[in-house]
């Protein structure tokens, strides 16, 4: 079964409170960061039609600050799917409700989330293959799939204990 990439998207907004602020009002992080989360669950259960799990989040930029009252945005969209895993793109754009106009909503912050499908009995699961309505939708698609084919090569020297990510010489 093929599915529509257009039907893989998902928007989620929240009011932001005090109790997810630090005393100078900033938002935490961590309280984004299980929103992202939350709508990365979403969009892609929506799209597989089981249970899903997060297995990894790539790419997280924090762009502006977030305060209580601001109106937090997060969309998420399926962009690359492959066997049993699917990578949900989600953006954070965060209004300022006192603000006028469009221009009062601004991109906080991004991530790409891998999430994979699992059955019943709580085993990976196939998921449909996804239709490419556009040329954006197609770029998105192979940056997609240039992630997951790094992130493979990078587990397989990990496990065969070839890391290349950090060398220091102790000096005594």
């Amino acid at each position: 079964m093929k599915k529509s990439s257009s039907r893989s998207k998902l928007v989620i907004s929240e009011v932001m409170l005090p109790n997810q602020a630090n005393v100078a009002g900033n938002i935490h992080g961590g309280e984004i960061m299980k929103l992202m989360d939350s709508a990365a669950y979403a969009a892609a259960r929506k799209y597989a039609k089981s249970n899903v799990v997060t297995a990894r989040v790539d790419e997280l930029e924090f762009h502006l600050a977030i305060f209580i009252g601001d109106l937090v945005t997060c969309t998420a969209q399926v962009v690359f799917v492959g066997k049993s895993s699917m990578e949900v793109a989600v953006t954070v754009e965060v209004e300022d409700l006192e603000c006028d106009g469009y221009q009062c909503r601004k991109k906080a912050l991004s991530a790409f989330f891998t999430m994979v499908s699992l059955d019943k009995k709580g085993k990976p699961n196939l998921v449909p293959e996804l239709i490419l309505d556009t040329s954006e939708e197609i770029a998105t698609f192979e940056e997609g799939k240039q992630r997951h084919e790094d992130y493979k090569l990078k587990k397989n020297k990990k496990l065969n204990g070839v890391s290349n990510d950090f060398s220091c010489k102790i000096m005594k």
